[in-house]
């Protein structure tokens, strides 16, 4: 190659045209001016590796080493440089170092034009290969990057709700890391899994991001969780607007103004989401049901008054207890009239009628005194917040 005597004297000066390559891209990149980015020392080194690669293609005739461009490929990305930004510095270094080929080859008399056209049409070839390394490499990277960001997230979303985070530091960095202010106040979601991996709000945080309103999330086997800020001043709006675009089951916390409190905030939103009526979608926040709150400060005594209120009811055979309870459920989401259960049931009007009788003799209490009504309803409540444990209906299932 007639180039290679231009080449080889270009390598000769290598450091200086590496710092001078290097200087030309840093006054025509913006993102490159920043010292504390990219150091002038570290962008002069990638500088230097690139164009000795190069220069050795003319000069030798060999083919060249793409390991600088992958190397920086994988640091820009790291230190957070546009792609768009790092594939034009390459550009300028490719053309800056055409420039001085030229005006090497000015200075051999063998070299002619058309060694000079040929000469263009390699090194913008090799520029070709050179971008798709640094491009490779970056993406390579970036998706590397994203990966460890998503799973520190994941792991700080985790700490919070089970309150491996105490120390206020601690908690301030957590917030800022994940994008929420340090104070509340703040509401946790808590929104029903039904296909373990699938996600019942997807795409959540993004359109929370848009409204205005910080949130971090955490996908688990039977629940997918949100610690979302509401100082936005239209928060608890927007909020309920997004979680009820979906058909996801969601139960909604209490608001609160620390991060320690996230753990109890938790507790309230599965407890709000397990007490939503019915099995379809829908969203129940637990300051709505302020039985909900008595059952989760106390649950052994609320355990207790359903035993109390439904324990014959909840002796029954599986099917039979099922039915009744269902139909006492809709039967108080319809506000007590019994057609419009039985539409909703889809059965008639005497057969509802029928069950109710049924629970009325069997717990003695009738559905027609407000205090008996009362008793209930509280106890059914209960019974979907803190279901009764499965050993004691084994044990209680031979009477």
């Amino acid at each position: 190659m007639s180039l290679s005597e231009v080449s080889a004297a270009l390598r000769a000066r290598l450091p200086e045209l590496g710092e001078r390559m290097a200087v030309r891209i840093r006054a025509e990149v913006e993102a490159y001016a920043d010292e504390s980015l990219i150091p002038f020392v570290s962008l002069r080194e990638s500088c230097t590796a690139n164009a000795d690669q190069l220069l050795g293609r003319f000069a030798l005739d060999a083919e060249p080493d793409v390991g600088p461009a992958e190397r920086t490929g994988r640091l820009r990305a790291e230190q957070g440089v546009p792609l768009a930004d790092t594939l034009h510095a390459y550009r300028i270094g490719f053309g800056y170092l055409w420039e001085r080929m030229v005006d090497e080859a000015r200075r051999h008399p063998e070299v002619t034009d058309a060694h000079l056209v040929a000469g263009s049409s390699e090194i913008w070839a090799q520029f070709g290969r050179y971008a798709e390394a640094v491009a490779a490499a970056y993406r390579e990277a970036s998706a590397e990057l994203a990966l460890q960001r998503e799973a520190r997230r994941s792991a700080l979303v985790e700490a919070l709700f089970t309150g491996a985070l105490a120390d206020r530091t601690t908690l301030w960095e957590t917030a800022r890391q994940l994008g929420l202010p340090e104070r509340g106040p703040y509401a946790v979601v808590a929104a029903a899994v039904p296909d373990p991996g699938g996600e019942p709000l997807p795409g959540i945080e993004g359109a929370l991001r848009q409204a205005g309103v910080p949130s971090a999330w955490r996908l688990l086997p039977d629940a997918q969780l949100g610690l979302l800020s509401l100082t936005h001043p239209d928060s608890e709006s927007l909020i309920g607007r997004a979680l009820r675009r979906g058909s996801a089951r969601v139960g909604v916390s209490p608001r609160f103004d620390s991060l320690r409190d996230t753990p109890q905030a938790l507790r309230f939103a599965r407890l709000a989401l397990a007490g939503l009526p019915g099995e379809g979608p829908g969203v129940a926040r637990f300051d709505d049901s302020p039985l909900a709150m008595l059952v989760a400060a106390a649950p052994a005594e609320a355990a207790r008054l359903v035993e109390t209120v439904l324990g014959p009811v909840l002796e029954l055979p599986a099917p039979e207890r099922a039915r009744l309870l269902h139909t006492l459920g809709h039967w108080f989401t319809h506000g007590g009239v019994a057609t419009e259960t039985a539409s909703g049931l889809f059965i008639h009007p005497n057969t509802v009628r029928y069950r109710l009788r049924r629970v009325e003799k069997l717990t003695g209490r009738s559905l027609s005194d407000p205090a008996d009504l009362a008793d209930l309803g509280a106890a059914l409540h209960t019974l979907r917040l803190v279901p009764r444990p499965a050993g004691r209906r084994e044990q209680r299932s031979p009477r």
